[in-house]
């Protein structure tokens, strides 16, 4: 089998699959080339001379400039080329008709909420308000399951971080609508909202954040306004209880799903297999009516030509202009330049700049038209695929998938990582050998793509996978434990 992939028929590029020992002869586009040099697994080789400050191209796009002269059969990275980013760009809109074909709706066994709202899923979630309660809600989580013996709750989680307190502006206000949105998440058959009582983020905010809210659902409980916190939480976890079994499974149609996309720990193989699988689900779904979400600004910046243009309106075009250029500032404005991005791990499975990261990246999008763009700790309003301002970090944007209302995170990764979200995180391995070696964290591989599956059965693979899980089969991160937030920080700490 030919060791290398030709992502697109413009590209200068290939990419190893595999290992590629120097003196090996190559079958490419272009006729028979040979490797000048060892090229790791998911690295790029040079099909054709590329010149001192020429574009190297690798999925149709620019992903950097050659620094020197490059010779076919040479190793392309870091040593001999560099991006092409800068700071804000001005962007045009040349929409295009991207719309998918509708498709015959899927079902799933979920709960479906007094309100309308569906879970795959029926839990307690405790949120706390304030850090200084982790410890309490941390032991209300633990010491309470006996409670759910013999009902149809799943089990109870508390959400423990660091904030709501000595926080000012725009990092009050994150936090504070970020545990607003938590706590209307469908996944949640019901909820205690736990504080202090002293805290910044104080019980008025919260409900003002909070919105409409039921109060056979959503719970409240201030530790320093009773003698024993622990005791009032039990009593109101089993009132928790008694509401959240009041529901059951029932057959549902898969366009209720709203899943969240997103990578980490890439390798030069992730934008080959595992990101265009995900893709291949993501229009899959869509074109059943139901949503996907798309996130990591910075790992949008160099492959926005594969967006912008799919944006619905012109409105929607503006609001994504604005996202991007509104994170580009947020670089600059803490001196930090907006390409620095691609992380040792990367650079070490293949990827080279911050544009070969994004154009891998972007693929998780498939090719649905774009509806929508929210804010961060804003929640999904239209159905189809809408971007979310967040940033790369896994734990920070995977939080804010959640809140914007995602049942499942789908995360894609070469290295391999062991976290995951509130909700059920499935990883999606780029490579077998990572799929095998780590099979405790991986939930789908998708290395088989490298050696034959074809991108659409490997999608329609994954929309199995995610209708289970939507069903109640667990992920690898719910079966290991490994579940929390991390809320997205920019100011000061008083």
């Amino acid at each position: 089998m030919n060791p290398i992939v030709q992502i697109n028929p413009e590209d200068n590029v290939v990419v190893a699959i595999r290992p590629v020992a120097k003196g090996t002869s190559i079958e490419t586009s272009v006729g028979t080339i040979t490797a000048l040099e060892d090229i790791p697994q998911g690295h790029k080789i040079a099909i054709r001379p590329i010149a001192k400050d020429e574009g190297v191209v690798k999925y149709g796009y620019p992903i950097g400039h050659a620094v020197k002269d490059i010779a076919v059969g040479s190793w392309v990275h870091t040593h001999n080329m560099q991006t092409n980013l800068s700071g804000e760009i001005e962007y045009t809109y040349n929409p295009k008709d991207c719309a998918l074909a509708p498709k015959e709706t899927a079902t799933f066994e979920g709960f479906l909420r007094k309100d309308g709202k569906v879970g795959i899923r029926n839990e307690i979630w405790i949120i706390p308000t304030v850090g200084c309660v982790n410890d309490v809600a941390n032991h209300l989580a633990n010491d309470n399951k006996d409670l759910l013996v013999g009902t149809s709750v799943e089990g109870i989680y508390a959400w423990t971080h660091p904030f709501g307190c000595s926080q000012t502006g725009a990092d009050h206000a994150q936090t504070r609508k970020l545990l607003a949105a938590l706590a209307h998440h469908p996944n949640a058959g019901a909820v205690l909202v736990l504080s202090l009582g002293c805290e910044n983020l104080t019980h008025e905010q919260f409900l003002a954040e909070l919105g409409d809210f039921d109060p056979e659902r959503v719970f409240f409980l201030t530790c320093q306004e009773v003698e024993d916190e622990l005791e009032v939480g039990r009593e109101l976890l089993a009132k928790c209880v008694a509401f959240a079994s009041q529901a059951q499974r029932q057959t549902l149609p898969a366009d209720k799903l709203i899943v969240g996309l997103k990578c980490g720990a890439s390798d030069g193989l992730s934008g080959i297999t595992a990101n265009p699988t995900v893709g291949r689900f993501s229009d899959l779904l869509i074109a059943q009516g139901g949503s996907t979400i798309l996130t990591e600004v910075p790992e949008m910046f160099g492959a926005e030509g594969m967006l912008m243009d799919r944006c619905v309106s012109t409105e929607v075009f503006h609001k994504a202009e604005q996202m991007l250029n509104g994170f580009k500032d947020y670089f600059i404005s803490h001196n930090e330049v907006v390409y620095d991005n691609p992380s040792p791990g990367n650079k070490q499975g293949g990827i080279t700049t911050l544009e070969d990261k994004s154009c891998g990246c972007v693929q998780k999008g498939g090719k649905a038209p774009i509806v929508d763009v929210i804010g961060y700790a804003d929640r999904v309003k239209e159905q189809g695929l809408t971007m979310l301002y967040g940033p790369g970090n896994d734990l920070v944007s995977s939080t804010a998938l959640t809140a914007a209302g995602a049942h499942m995170v789908l995360f894609t990764t070469g290295r391999g990582t062991p976290f995951g979200a509130p909700v059920p995180t499935l990883k999606i391995a780029s490579n077998t050998q990572l799929a095998g070696r780590k099979s405790g964290w991986i939930d789908f591989n998708a290395g088989t793509v490298a050696t034959g599956e074809s991108l659409d059965a490997a999608g329609e693979r994954l929309l199995e996978l995610v209708l289970a899980t939507a069903s109640g089969k667990q992920a690898k991160n719910e079966i290991n434990g490994f579940r929390g937030i991390s809320i997205f920080k920019d100011g000061v700490c008083l």
